[in-house]
């Protein structure tokens, strides 16, 4: 069992990837060895006749680690697709040992890990094996994503609820502003909401900023903003 936590979303493009590397970066800063992890990923792009996912190409510039590509993302797809599908249109299969043995690797490797998943809880990684599968089997703590927008609450109780009935310790919620046009109001209220409903802490709020692009690495603004912004007891 590893220290850290496992980071999923309400939905696909909530900002998992800013979380996962902005508290890989915080663990960093606090001069802890913290490992990161994207076990598969889909959209991704050739390099060199490879393919490379900018998300944890991300993460691993945010732990400033030296692990091997391959280690952090062990699944790379091209087609933007959910990752069964993606797998079977390029003759792939995804194989769940070689990710426990991976993930495994790095546990041994480092203090803490910071697990990036796919999507949502639901996103199917195998016939009938979900995201939500390979949380328990990692036995990390939940941290989960959501939009700060109208439908966040139904959105972030049903992930909540969903991920407790399988038995996941879901350590609290982080807001993140993928979008410059969000409402005051409308974020005061469901943060206050979700905090109320789901009886967990908003650790906090990311806000908007066009400089957080996970193409374009920026570790000074990353931290500042997540100094700022996090709850400092996320660490744990």
């Amino acid at each position: 069992m590893g220290k850290g936590y496992f980071i999923t979303g309400t939905d696909t493009g909530v900002g998992k990837t800013i979380v996962a590397g902005g508290l890989a970066a915080l663990y960093k800063d606090r001069g802890l060895d913290v490992g990161v992890m994207k076990p598969v990923a889909t959209g991704c792009k050739r390099v060199n006749n490879a393919l490379v996912s900018d998300d944890a190409v991300f993460l691993k510039l945010s732990a400033e680690v030296d692990d091997d590509y391959e280690l952090i993302n062990p699944y790379s797809f091209e087609q933007p697709l959910a990752p069964t599908v993606a797998a079977r249109l390029s003759n792939t299969k995804i194989d769940l040992e070689k990710i426990r043995m991976d993930y495994d690797s790095l546990c041994e490797k480092h203090d803490y890990l910071i697990i990036e998943g796919i999507g949502g809880l639901l996103v199917p990684l195998d016939e009938y094996y979900f995201v939500v599968d390979m949380a328990s089997e990692m036995e990390l703590p939940l941290i989960v994503v959501c939009r700060p927008t109208i439908g966040t609450i139904n959105h972030t109780l049903l992930t909540v609820s969903y991920a407790r009935q399988h038995g996941l310790d879901v350590k609290g919620i982080i807001i993140n502003e993928s979008t410059e046009d969000s409402d005051d109001t409308v974020k005061k209220t469901n943060a206050d909401e979700i905090k109320r409903l789901s009886g967990l802490p908003v650790f906090g709020t990311i806000p908007f900023d066009k400089r957080l692009d996970i193409s374009k690495y920026n570790k000074d603004v990353l931290l500042k903003i997540f100094r700022d912004k996090i709850d400092k007891d996320i660490i744990i």
